[in-house]
């Protein structure tokens, strides 16, 4: 089920036995509604995850506990004072308002255009092109809410590349002909399996080009382009932008442990960070945890791609390694003396995987890839061992501390058969690269992509 008010959504899916966590969005600038709505069928929801926002601008999300499967104005608003009052009442001060006490039921109104609106405006004014990329396999189902989600926010300088990788059928090339009938969409095939092989199909493709990648399996918020367009202005030193991925919906447990386990962003939460040479007393480029960025919410400036060598074919979805390909070119990036900046007002949504054997399967790739990364990292510079060898003691203990960001959100319920998984799966990520790399060759001996 889905509700649209002034561009606020929200989801239930009630395909699991067990009571769904309903996810949604509240704009602290309308008055705020009850949650969830009348639509709702099926078992009621016993949590609600909920993302803030001020006048339009994502500042964090927070669960509810749901005692009677609802949540009214006041309940919202007595949650979102305890977490976010300050950062509230710092917006509506810049736009010339007050809240002196929480936030009322009503939502609160300003007498002047907020700067984070009238900022928008103005990169608006004379945005970039930017070329959307969109690599897929055999999801068309999927495939067709991320067009939409992409062509509906109206962004007047887009082009849309669907990349269809070694496909099964003419689905994805039947549905991206419908779609170019309403909007600049094209379609692109690459017909060898690997996600790195996709990308770097749209790098050629699109040479000179802003190139934002999305995945098939997420849906844009309404603003997310305006917000690509702003955070390229706001930081013309950037090789890379980066948004935060937050779910489309938390309907089964294995949706929630995902979560539970960081979700795509890895805790980086709705503070924005600046990645660099100058930073990297703080933050090694070569322990990615947190992430500098996301391959499902990333966006590189004109030929940053093509200047790190492209995406190793070896690496990513569709290869034994299974990924690691997108944490490679940040890191190249930052090896080579560029910038990623992560700005989380670039926001999408993303389906997590609904059965406890995707997840546990997803599991097994995050291990596999994190390794099979670094692995590739040696083959093309084995002068990094030193620096990587420094970082093993943090990263055993981020492995096993219960204060570390890769375990501290997860909770009692959550499978300890997943780390176990996870942590037995990065054991085979050397072995995985070099078959990916063996397997390169023998195509390229055979006349292969």
């Amino acid at each position: 089920m889905i509700r649209k008010d002034s561009q606020v959504e929200s989801t239930l899916v009630t395909a699991a036995p067990s009571a769904p966590t309903w996810v949604d969005d509240v704009e602290v600038g309308q008055p705020l509604p009850t949650l969830p709505g009348p639509e709702v069928t099926g078992p009621p929801p016993t949590r609600l995850w909920l993302l803030v926002r001020v006048f339009t601008e994502p500042i964090g999300t927070l669960f509810v506990d749901l005692p009677d499967g609802t949540a009214t104005p006041q309940m919202l608003a007595a949650a979102i004072t305890a977490r976010y009052a300050e950062e509230i009442r710092a917006r509506v001060r810049a736009a010339g308002g007050d809240m002196p006490g929480p936030l009322p039921p009503e939502g609160v109104r300003v007498p002047a255009t907020p700067p984070y609106l009238a900022r928008r405006a103005e990169v608006l004014r004379d945005p970039p092109p930017i070329t959307v990329v969109i690599c897929t396999r055999d999801r068309p189902d999927g495939l067709a809410r991320t067009l939409a989600s992409v062509l509906d926010q109206g962004y007047p300088r887009l082009r849309v590349l669907v990349v269809d990788n070694a496909p099964s059928s003419d689905a994805t090339a039947v549905l991206v002909r419908e779609a170019a009938r309403t909007g600049p969409v094209e379609y692109l095939l690459a017909p060898e399996p690997g996600l790195s092989r996709a990308r770097n199909r749209a790098v050629a493709a699109a040479r000179g080009e802003i190139l934002a990648w999305l995945d098939d399996d997420e849906v844009a918020d309404p603003y997310w382009l305006a917000e690509v367009a702003r955070a390229l202005a706001d930081h013309p030193e950037a090789d890379v932008v980066s948004g935060v991925v937050v779910p489309a919906e938390l309907a089964t447990p294995a949706q929630l442990w995902f979560e539970q386990f960081g979700g795509h962003s890895k805790g980086r939460g709705f503070t924005p960070a600046v990645f660099s040479s100058a930073t990297a007393h703080q933050q090694s480029p070569l322990y990615p945890l947190p992430p500098f960025a996301v391959g499902a919410n990333m966006v590189f400036r004109p030929g940053v791609i093509e200047d790190i060598g492209g995406f190793d074919t070896a690496l990513g979805a569709g290869t034994p390694a299974m990924g690691g390909e997108d944490t490679r070119a940040f890191t190249q990036v930052l090896l080579a003396g560029g910038t990623i900046a992560y700005r989380p007002t670039m926001l999408v949504r993303h389906t997590h995987r609904r059965d406890l054997a995707g997840l546990r399967q997803q599991m097994r790739g995050y291990g596999t890839g994190l390794t099979a990364y670094y692995t590739s990292l040696l083959w093309s510079r084995p002068s990094l061992l030193p620096s990587l060898l420094r970082l093993v003691p943090t990263a055993l203990r981020d492995l096993t501390a219960p204060d570390s960001l890769r375990v501290a959100g997860i909770g009692p319920d959550f499978p300890r058969e997943l780390l176990r998984a996870n942590r037995r799966a990065m054991l085979l990520g050397p072995w995985a690269y070099l078959r990916g790399r063996m397997r390169d060759r023998r195509r390229g001996a055979s006349g292969g992509e």
